[in-house]
């Protein structure tokens, strides 16, 4: 079976791409690097020939308001039609819990275009919305700073391993489509203080952290759960903490 990774030089792209090449597919890891642009169109009809397969991990380069737009709307709009007349019988595409409940965020809204431009392409699909990866701590850090302290969200998040989202991603791609969304999720829920609290102590950072209810996650307000999935179908099996003990090149 021929499989196209849209964005398979990336985080989990490239795991992806590693997985379904040790099950003995063809795959493609298709990304600008290599000739396959989504926004330009560049590529697209040779690398999607003979493809049954089409799994979408890419993710904008901005996460400014309309810029994040533009690229999952353009993207798409190249994407989804090339792949109807190449034959493609199976879209998996990567989005986050919670989009639907984060539309406040320009981020999210984007994502939430993407997601119904997928359900009206025609071509059977399966969504998958992963929970917040741990490599993505260190920013969610970043982007709660204020006046040097860290304010984050009064809210609960399960965060997952980016080798556990990469493992669902490939075994999904090697299975029927589903037409729905599938929920996927770390094996435990943190606060996110503690966890981000778990991520300075473990990188020698030292930061104040505290939480506000009024606090902001990419724009928009979170309730308790509104970033940990509500059904989910798959948990990761790494945990945090064994994660994190790993050095950063051993991962």
């Amino acid at each position: 079976m021929k499989i196209v990774v849209i964005g398979g030089t990336g985080l989990i792209g490239s795991q992806t791409v590693t997985q379904l090449q040790n099950s003995g597919h063809e795959v493609i890891a298709a990304s600008p690097n290599n000739g396959v642009n989504t926004l330009t169109g560049e590529g697209l009809k040779e690398v999607l020939q003979g493809a049954q397969v089409v799994v979408d991990v890419s993710n904008s380069p901005s996460f400014e308001d309309n810029a994040v737009m533009n690229f999952f709307k353009t993207a798409n709009e190249n994407l989804l039609p090339a792949e109807k007349a190449a034959g493609v019988q199976h879209h998996i595409a990567l989005s986050v819990v919670g989009t639907q409940k984060l539309q406040a965020s320009g981020y999210f809204r984007a994502k939430q275009v993407q997601e119904e431009m997928i359900k009206a392409s025609g071509i059977p699909y399966t969504i998958v919305h992963a929970t917040q990866f741990f490599e993505f701590a260190g920013g969610i850090l970043q982007m709660s700073m204020v006046d040097g302290k860290v304010i984050l969200p009064a809210a609960n998040i399960q965060p997952i391993a980016s080798k556990d989202v990469a493992a669902f991603m490939a075994q999904t791609a090697l299975q029927q489509p589903v037409n729905k969304i599938l929920e996927i999720g770390g094996p435990e829920k943190f606060d996110m203080v503690v966890w981000v609290k778990q991520y300075l102590q473990a990188t020698h950072k030292s930061y104040e952290v505290a939480s506000d209810t009024h606090a902001l996650y990419s724009g928009a307000p979170l309730d308790a759960d509104t970033i940990v999935p509500e059904n989910a179908v798959s948990l990761g099996k790494t945990k945090y903490a064994d994660w994190i003990a790993i050095p950063e090149n051993q991962r």
